[in-house]
């Protein structure tokens, strides 16, 4: 059905993801990037991560798939967030993309962070 294998792609993010949280960063109560979040530092630390593994593909350990993984990683833990202070700042919870699409999708109502909530705290 895809033209990409955006479909092996993904199966294989899920995998990257999921070993992520057997790694040693997620071992304590909470996260570091709990700490950067709560301490509004959050979107600037995931689109600099972005970049770095975007920029560092293909030049360290040659094309490895890990760093299109973190790049991807990062942008959905900000997608995530993003999507949790929308919801807290109209009221609303959405299920799908299209929903969001729908409502207008858009969150700017300044830096606060509900990376406590969103992450279970």
């Amino acid at each position: 059905m895809y033209k990409y294998n955006e479909d092996k792609a993904l199966e294989w993010f899920k995998e990257y993801l999921d070993s992520t949280y057997k790694a040693h960063y997620s071992q304590g109560n909470i996260q570091p990037t709990e700490l950067i979040f709560s301490a509004n530092h959050g979107e600037g630390f995931c689109v600099g991560n972005m970049i770095k593994y975007a920029a560092r593909w293909g030049k360290k350990k040659g094309k490895n798939l890990d760093d299109l993984f973190k790049v991807i990683h990062y942008a959905v833990i900000l997608i995530g967030i993003t999507e949790a202070e929308r919801e807290k700042a109209i009221g609303q919870k959405n299920q799908s993309w299209k929903d969001r699409k729908l409502d207008g999708g858009e969150y700017s109502e300044g830096n606060q962070s509900t990376a406590p909530e969103f992450f279970g705290n």
